[in-house]
């Protein structure tokens, strides 16, 4: 289960890798724009302002964000539309000419593929934007991954899916442009400065620690995450100005040929 509360209090630094990538969708009168992995559909709307002519439809796994969503669409125009579904399996009833996934793939399986799929949906002219974060080396996650895997923890998450490691921008411009597109791949690692007690623990509790917390009872998760906490206040000590988090992203944009 998702929390778009939690998952929305780094609005700001969450949302702006998305702008840095539709910001390179040259796209100047689409019809039909999808988003894929929508989560609380406040990123969604922006593409709908940005695009007045456009229908807009974001797509999400979890009913928790897309209730979120459709909230936010009360009163809004008819153009703007959510509804729950896996991006995995995810096929447009007819043309598309913008897809676009902000930090949603590295959740998906043999994502390679499915962005193959994606692009073959693309009308002549059409682009393909994503973003999946690539910072897996760093101690946030690998702490993650660390806890996960010990003598305490395995027994009760033997079984859960931990988000993955991004490819690398090579690789994915290699199968975009396999697929007969014009891509545009590069990386960037941002200086988060984040401010309060906790706030590299705040983060992931929203994204990547979901699946864990969601696997254990509520006392196991309260001890679970505690740990996890003071694991990365160590790594990421404050300073007076507030804690400095890099996080590394890396970003496709692929124009259909």
């Amino acid at each position: 289960m998702w929390d778009p509360g939690q998952y929305q209090r780094f609005g700001d630094e969450r949302s702006r890798p998305f702008f840095d990538l539709v910001g390179r969708v040259a796209a100047e009168a689409p019809r039909v724009v999808v988003d894929l992995g929508c989560g609380p559909g406040t990123l969604t709307a922006a593409l709908a302002r940005r695009w007045p002519h456009a229908k807009v439809h974001g797509i999400d796994s979890s009913a928790e964000m897309i209730e979120a969503a459709q909230a936010l669409r009360a009163g809004s125009s008819e153009r703007l539309s959510f509804a729950l579904g896996d991006v995995r399996g995810w096929k447009p009833e007819g043309g598309v000419d913008v897809i676009v996934s902000n930090a949603v793939l590295q959740w998906v399986p043999g994502h390679l593929g499915v962005l193959a799929r994606w692009a073959g949906f693309l009308q002549p002219g059409g682009w393909l934007a994503f973003q999946v974060p690539g910072n897996f080396d760093q101690p946030s996650h690998q702490a993650l991954l660390e806890l996960a895997a010990s003598d305490r923890w395995r027994p009760l998450l033997a079984d859960v899916q931990l988000n993955r490691q991004a490819a690398d921008p090579a690789e994915y411009l290699d199968l975009l442009a396999w697929a007969g597109c014009d891509v545009d791949a590069w990386e960037t690692t941002y200086l988060h400065v984040l401010h309060g007690d906790d706030p590299v623990g705040d983060w992931y509790q929203g994204t990547g620690l979901r699946p864990v917390l969601a696997a254990l009872p509520p006392d196991q998760a309260t001890a679970f995450l505690a740990d996890y906490r003071a694991r990365m206040r160590e790594a990421y000590p404050a300073a007076p100005y507030g804690t400095v988090f890099p996080f590394r992203r890396v970003f496709v944009v692929a124009a259909r040929l």
